[in-house]
């Protein structure tokens, strides 16, 4: 069975451990399971990873706290996302010569981080601490920042999320901060938390 009729995922192993049972890469032919694990918690790591990063492309969300980009128009067009994704892989294949859902799964390891800030409050003054980040938490955030860095790239410029996403994919998967806004990010984010340890 292979993913798209086209990439086999059996063979691909995920390296770092933590997120190994988080990054599901069973064979499916269409990554679609209709919301079956919508009702439990932690049941989305049941769910392929690439159905998960189709999930997230329909809402990327706005980064900080004022809505400087909508992603209403992007909600509920999951054939869409789903040929944006198949052009994205084929596009991978063709720069890389390598399998593209191992790509992917690479690009998540570079761009999952490992530890963040926490804030608390001890008597009247607010404390920042470093905490480790738990491994479902590291592939939402992960999934998060390489839509959002995307859709920044291509939202009101000539540049199509298809090649947006398909940069910031490759740029992730060869862990490259110069080229991958996720990657950035997560480094920015570990730096901060070593200040805080």
């Amino acid at each position: 069975m292979k993913l798209f009729d086209r990439w086999e995922t059996e063979n691909i192993k995920v390296k770092d451990p933590g997120l190994e049972k988080y990054i599901n890469l069973q064979p499916v032919i269409m990554p679609r399971s209709g919301g079956i694990y919508a009702s439990k918690q932690f049941h989305k790591s049941k769910m392929n990873i690439v159905e998960r990063l189709m999930n997230k492309l329909m809402v990327p969300g706005h980064r900080g706290r004022k809505h400087v980009m909508t992603s209403g128009r992007c909600v509920g067009k999951k054939y869409k996302e789903y040929k944006i994704i198949k052009s994205c892989f084929e596009r991978i294949e063709k720069e890389t010569k390598i399998n593209p859902v191992e790509a992917f799964a690479r690009a998540i390891e570079n761009s999952a981080l490992r530890e963040e800030i926490t804030s608390y409050q001890v008597g009247g003054m607010m404390v920042r601490r470093a905490v480790i980040t738990s491994p479902q938490r590291r592939v939402d955030l992960a999934l998060t920042t390489i839509v959002q860095a995307a859709y920044k790239k291509c939202f009101g410029k000539k540049l199509n999320i298809v090649d947006a996403l398909t940069a910031e994919i490759i740029g992730a998967y060869n862990n490259d901060a110069s080229k991958s806004e996720a990657v950035k990010e997560k480094e920015r984010v570990e730096r901060e938390a070593e200040g805080a340890r």
